[in-house]
């Protein structure tokens, strides 16, 4: 799959593509998910009926992740090796910029805590939780390259953003397009 648009932060690259997250051939992709990590609608929901029941079996283990944090289990039959569950906020629910940054933060240091080289991460928060679109996009690529910049010798190398609609990704490539 051809990258709609890329940056690099020294060494590092952060990608935009466009397509089922669930088809990246990636160390872990990121599941936008419920403090229970109860996996039934839109992106959770498409990742567990791909990768098997396995991946709601490891998250019901874990039980419990507070909005802004993130978990990780195995990733079934999905070409990646991990799932990193990431609890991003509601709208209405307060501080919602400030939990999104906690949780792309929480998803990033978990990567290179578990010494992962490329991750997948999709629109989080942007769906069923309502956080606008732009914002979410605006968010989410200035958090990491902010996140590589401050970290250039870690593990990871590759951070994309696997974005399923059209309008989603026309928001992430305006913030891919910016100086």
């Amino acid at each position: 799959m051809k990258p709609v648009a890329e940056y690099t932060v020294g060494a590092k690259k952060m990608r935009l593509v466009a397509g089922d997250i669930t088809e990246r051939d990636v160390d872990a992709i990121v599941n936008a998910a419920n403090s229970r990590l109860q996996h039934g609608g839109g992106v959770a929901g498409a990742i567990v009926r791909k990768g098997g029941q396995v991946i709601q079996d490891e998250s019901d283990k874990i039980g419990f992740v507070p909005v802004g944090g993130a978990a990780i289990t195995t990733a079934g039959k999905l070409p990646a090796k991990f799932v990193i569950h990431a609890v991003g906020p509601r709208m209405g629910e307060g501080d919602e910029d400030g939990k999104l940054k906690s949780a792309v933060q929480s998803v990033l240091s978990l990567s290179v805590e578990k010494g992962l080289r490329s991750i997948s991460m999709p629109a989080i928060s942007s769906g069923i939780f309502g956080f606008p679109k732009d914002r979410c996009a605006q968010i989410l690529v200035s958090e990491t390259k902010k996140f590589l910049e401050e970290n250039k010798s870690i593990s990871l190398e590759s951070v994309e953003f696997c974005i399923f609609d059209s309008l989603t990704l026309t928001y992430f490539k305006q913030e891919f397009d910016k100086p």
